[in-house]
């Protein structure tokens, strides 16, 4: 009897064993199987509450790059009418990107200094006279001459070292100061205009000012050229075009004198803005020489230019709003200054990329219509919006890396980003832009340089 109790006593262990292991894996099976069927549920709250917190960005931010793509569409409609004058002032190509992101680069820091100082109480509304307000504006005209002056060596140069049939440098200077004073005569008070209404109506400069002023100077700059051309045509091959030429150089030498010895603002602006707007014209430049590089293909399209300032101002603008939101974001502690990604920058790159993924298309779309209400032969819907989502969508990590990049490592070495990160990021931009749009123009085309 002995050994039969011990046998069903082991037997009585082993099944209590067996039940034990079976009820514990019968409960880890269902904690996980209660976390996989959560797994749907919060992800779909995180989408929730992500698309809940950002519904007003996006909603200022597509409205703002809209308006901005509208005024670009315009811009692209006119350069794609000025085929004859790129025809008879070669080189002409290599300056237009560089002086439309001058522009934005120029009064874009200006709008954001005017909305900082309104914001601080250093500036009314009402915008009453004051040494802030009149170095701000002072400072603006002076970066308009010496950078229009600067693009034109720039432009000049890079034709001369890629072997570019080109204008002179006096051409070059005349159309480039006479474009910057044109288009600055009317981008200054939009800028100031732009400024007052973001602040009495509470806009966030980061998702609308920005864009808006960008949009003005691409808008502003091409018809201003136009105009410079046909007064540079009108004195060309006389002693006003020289004499012109040399009151331009004795002009910007003056005015960066005097804005470096006057007033500590005006001299801060200057010295802080000078060597960033001067790499923000090399790359301007180069943006320019792979647009002129490819011209004879482009020209087999004129629609395609159309999309040019298009392309190129919505992707300064995307990259524009990412770069003033991490600005924010660092300075007030939401995102931290680190090299690696965190949750608050993957939060702004997820902005951008929903962005992206309905602005390039339609961007593609208003080209194609462009062109076609205004005859300037489109390669076709399909075509047009293949190659503006494809580049945009090839660009788009590009620029969140440039943002991010440029925003982290100029705060950490304390720069002022109203005058530094926007214009570089957008500049950086224009380059690999233009690159990646000629590349699909030519794959797309099925035409070679």
């Amino acid at each position: 009897m002995k050994w039969t109790e011990k046998l069903l006593k082991r037997i009585g262990d082993s099944i209590h064993i067996i039940l034990d292991l079976m009820v514990r894996l019968a409960v880890l099976v269902s904690k996980r199987s209660l976390q996989l069927l959560q797994v749907p549920f919060t992800i779909s709250n995180k989408f929730t509450n992500f698309f809940k917190d950002v519904s007003r960005v996006l909603g200022e931010t597509f409205t703002a790059l809209f308006i901005c793509a509208i005024g670009d569409l315009i811009a692209g409609i006119l350069l794609s009418g000025m085929t004859n004058t790129l025809e008879i002032l070669p080189g002409l190509l290599v300056l237009i990107p560089g002086a439309i992101g001058m522009r934005g680069n120029i009064f874009g820091a200006l709008g954001s200094r005017l909305g900082s100082n309104l914001h601080i109480g250093t500036l009314t509304p009402e915008l009453k006279k004051s040494p802030v307000l009149n170095q701000n504006i002072i400072s603006a005209i002076i970066l308009t001459i010496i950078m229009s002056i600067f693009l034109a060596f720039a432009a000049k140069a890079f034709c001369i070292l890629l072997g570019f049939e080109s204008i002179s440098i006096v051409d070059f200077t005349i159309i480039s100061v006479l474009g910057g004073i044109f288009s600055g005569a009317l981008l200054l008070p939009a800028t100031i205009l732009i400024s007052i209404k973001s602040y009495e109506n509470g806009w966030d400069p980061d998702n609308v000012t920005t864009p808006l002023i960008a949009a003005s100077g691409d808008l502003f700059t091409i018809p201003s050229i136009l105009l410079a051309v046909q007064l540079l045509l009108w004195i060309k091959n006389g002693y006003t075009e020289t004499v012109l030429f040399a009151i331009f150089i004795v002009i910007g030498i003056m005015g960066f004198i005097y804005g470096i010895k006057r007033g500590s603002h005006l001299k801060k602006i200057i010295m802080h803005s000078t060597p960033t707007l001067f790499l923000s014209s090399l790359f301007g430049t180069t943006a320019g020489t792979i647009l002129n590089g490819s011209f004879s293909a482009i020209l087999s399209s004129p629609g395609i230019l159309a999309l040019v300032p298009l392309f190129s101002g919505e992707s300064g603008d995307l990259v524009s709003i990412l770069g003033a939101r991490l600005s924010s974001g660092l300075h007030i502690g939401s995102i931290e200054s680190s090299l690696r990604l965190t949750e608050g920058a993957m939060r702004n790159f997820a902005i951008i990329i929903i962005l992206a993924i309905i602005i390039y298309p339609l961007i593609g779309i208003l080209a194609y219509l462009g062109s076609l209400l205004f005859g300037a032969g489109s390669v076709g819907l399909d075509k047009m919006v293949f190659i503006s989502t494809t580049a945009g969508l090839m660009l788009t990590p590009i620029m969140l890396l440039i943002a991010f990049y440029l925003n982290t490592f100029s705060y950490r070495r304390g720069l002022d980003p109203d005058n530094i990160v926007i214009p570089l990021s957008t500049s950086l931009t224009d380059p690999v832009a233009n690159t990646f749009l000629v590349m699909m123009v030519l794959f797309t085309l099925g035409v070679t340089v």
